[in-house]
């Protein structure tokens, strides 16, 4: 596990988001894999984070939830985004966008701007 890092501030709720939009309803553990998944396995997704994540994305109206059965039959919950997650996630991917876009000006060689 040496190698896997930390969800960097402010960006778990985006991929919880961005997971969501792009594979459906999903429970948590579910929600931490797939991240892990994307990530290369270089993440490492706690669930002291994830689960209050979930809960206060929840709280502002941008995911769902609702309880069902996992593949192995087992209750879980499952959440899902909603209209105004989708656009959340919209304006997230777009300013993480644009701060990347800055960050990669300082990390270029040396140029001129």
């Amino acid at each position: 596990m040496g190698d896997k890092s930390d969800v960097w501030q402010g960006t778990l709720a985006l991929m919880i988001l961005r997971t969501l939009e792009v594979l459906g309803p999903l429970h948590g553990y579910g929600i931490a894999r797939r991240i892990e998944q994307t990530s290369g396995n270089r993440l490492l997704i706690n669930y002291g984070t994830l689960y209050p994540a979930l809960l206060k994305l929840e709280q502002e109206g941008y995911i769902a939830s609702a309880w069902g059965a996992s593949e192995n039959n087992r209750r879980a919950r499952f959440y899902r985004l909603t209209r105004a997650g989708r656009k959340q996630a919209q304006r997230e991917t777009r300013d993480w966008e644009k701060a990347n876009d800055i960050l990669a000006r300082f990390l270029a060689p040396e140029q001129k701007f």
